[in-house]
């Protein structure tokens, strides 16, 4: 596929992800995202045929003007789209595949300085949530999703969910609508509230003798056992 036609596929690309695009107007004023990628295509192409010191000059100023970082040795496939974008940081290793959607302020970054692969791999068709962060070289499966700011330093698997920080996977199975975060789990909020639970129940313990207590006992177990269960997968 040539350079031209990549960067064609880009600007359409736009359109099909977001339902909030209307005019020209707001592709050419609204979608950084979507011009750092192309600015991104441009230093890539560079980069790859030597001209390694003007590459990283011009992806320097792409990204004085959309305020997203990629590094031109950095490989991104095709129909990447960057929602929004402010502050969204792509490392020199990293490998996004085909479809990936990326939200702002999330960072594909290192965990050391080593020469070689220490960047994440992103297979195709996965979610990455506004603010999150992955870091190393891990790689985050076909169809996963990760909650927005996560943290993420292990593998996640095809077909998986992972929220919090760090990150754990709390559900597999393909997500039937990849933009629907408002339905994630919040673990911390469960935990919690299971914590509170447990606190009344030994109280009303001290206070009294009561038959409720026990069924509330065996509840708030049933609760801790899912907890727990979702920690380990």
């Amino acid at each position: 596929m040539t350079l031209y036609s990549q960067i064609k596929e880009d600007f359409s690309n736009a359109y099909r992800n977001d339902p909030a695009l209307h005019s020209v107007v707001d592709f050419l004023f609204n979608y950084r995202g979507v011009w750092a990628i192309v600015w991104y295509r441009l230093s890539h192409a560079l980069y790859l045929r030597g001209y390694k010191r003007f590459s990283r000059i011009l992806s320097g100023f792409s990204q004085w003007l959309t305020s997203i970082e990629i590094h031109p040795a950095a490989c991104i496939g095709r129909r990447v789209f960057i929602d929004h974008g402010m502050g969204v940081v792509i490392g020199e290793t990293t490998v996004i595949e085909e479809d990936v959607l990326i939200y702002q302020g999330v960072t594909l970054g290192g965990v050391s300085l080593i020469n070689g692969k220490r960047h994440p791999t992103i297979k195709k068709n996965a979610v990455i949530g506004a603010g999150a962060k992955v870091l190393g070289n891990i790689t985050i499966g076909e169809f996963a999703k990760i909650g927005a700011n996560s943290v993420v330093v292990k593998e996640v698997p095809d077909n998986a969910t992972a929220i919090g920080i760090p990150a754990h996977v709390i559900e597999k199975g393909r997500c039937k609508d990849p933009f629907m975060h408002n339905m994630l789990p919040d673990i911390n909020k469960e935990m919690f509230e299971y914590l509170l639970k447990r606190v009344a129940v030994l109280e009303h313990v001290l206070r009294e003798d009561n038959k409720e207590v026990l069924e509330q006992d065996l509840e708030l177990e049933h609760i801790y056992e899912t907890f727990i269960k979702a920690m380990k997968n």
